[in-house]
């Protein structure tokens, strides 16, 4: 015999499968399942990642760097999720607007959505914006080559591209460090720096020690 919170939940089950194979509200349930995959997205990304860097670069008990973890995972995904209902409410709004999907729509809903969810100035934040940025430059390298407006290169370019990127960075990391993002300064500095410094065996194979 099933359990009598079963009972109760098992009809109500029932009817959420029925609107979700009925068609209706494609919109509204669109919007809720972008928040849903917004919070799972940010939880995949930025848990392990926080992780790793704290557990690697930060100091204080096992509890404070619990607490580091939880509260940036809790950002990123809230942000993302924010976004995502955000973005997806006000295109839908526009296309009905107007009666038909417009490329720019896009743009403005992401603009608005950028701006309130993505624009206050933190170290998560910065994260996303810079790899998005990093993301867009390389794309729209792409999209000029596709229009013509660019020439198609006759030879891989990549090795230059990853040479510029490469030779600047370490530039500014050497002769410019407080202009670059923190993590970033974190990770040269651990790569870089610290691997200049050693006292005996332990500290040069083991662990590191400043």
């Amino acid at each position: 015999m099933a359990a009598p919170g079963y009972q109760l939940i098992l009809p109500a089950v029932q009817v959420v499968n029925t609107l979700l194979a009925s068609g209706r509200w494609t919109e509204l349930l669109s919007i809720i399942k972008g928040f849903r995959n917004g919070i799972v997205y940010g939880v995949k990304i930025r848990a392990p990642h926080a992780l790793v860097m704290t557990f690697l670069f930060k100091e204080g008990s096992l509890l404070e760097k619990f607490k580091i973890i939880a509260e940036a995972t809790h950002l990123h995904a809230r942000n993302l999720a924010m976004f995502v209902v955000l973005y997806k409410t006000m295109t839908t709004l526009l296309q009905k607007a107007e009666q038909k999907s417009q490329q720019y729509h896009s743009f403005v809903a992401a603009f608005i959505g950028g701006y309130y969810v993505f624009g206050k100035n933190n170290r998560i934040n910065e994260q996303i914006n810079l790899y998005l940025l990093s993301r867009i430059l390389l794309g729209l390298s792409r999209l000029a080559v596709q229009r013509g407006i660019v020439p198609t290169p006759k030879h891989d370019v990549f090795p230059w591209f990853a040479a510029a990127v490469w030779g600047v960075v370490l530039w500014l990391f050497e002769y410019h460090k407080d202009v670059l993002q923190p993590s970033l300064q974190s990770s040269m500095t651990y790569l870089y720096h610290d691997s200049n410094v050693w006292h005996n065996i332990m500290d040069f194979l083991v662990y590191n020690r400043i």
